[in-house]
């Protein structure tokens, strides 16, 4: 079942002395997590009074965070957002829903196992697949046949040598 909300980042530190945050992005870009107008940490709404990207993380000022000892307690905690507050693509998914599902060779509907893991790499993601044996296979169109999230599997097209 897809939970509601998506871990996008954590507060990693403060930012300056008027309660701003440094956060790490768990995302396709910074700019993604800047995008939002609440963000959720501890499972409450917190509204986004400002954020933008800084040397690869997202410097946010948050609503009732306006200090550095308010800032200080935030430290470390995670930051999530409302799956509804987000638009894909139809070839798009998040990590999250891709871990988990069953791996299966197009060719003969065999089962190869279980995605474990999406390692994000600088020439794209790759699906660690644990079954008898582990399998890595880059997540593009050439080895990714088809994704079904809502019935648990993808398809894939292996070579010689997977």
């Amino acid at each position: 079942m897809k939970s509601e909300f998506l871990e996008t980042g954590k507060i990693v530190n403060t930012h300056g002395i008027r309660g701003e945050l440094k956060l790490q992005p768990w995302a396709d870009s910074p700019d993604f997590l800047a995008g939002f107008d609440h963000l959720y940490i501890d499972g409450l709404p917190v509204k986004v009074l400002s954020a933008r990207v800084h040397k690869g993380c997202v410097i946010a000022a948050l609503e009732g965070i306006d200090d550095i000892n308010g800032a200080m307690r935030m430290k470390n905690k995670i930051v999530s957002v409302r799956r509804s507050d987000i638009k894909l693509d139809d070839d798009k998914y998040f990590i999250a829903d891709i871990i988990g599902l069953r791996a299966v060779d197009s060719a003969t509907d065999e089962e190869l196992g279980i995605v474990v893991d999406v390692l994000s790499l600088p020439a794209g993601n790759v699906y660690i697949i644990k079954g008898e044996r582990e399998i890595l296979v880059p997540a593009v169109s050439e080895f990714v046949i088809e994704t079904d999230i809502n019935a648990g599997y993808i398809k894939l097209r292996l070579i010689e040598g997977m």
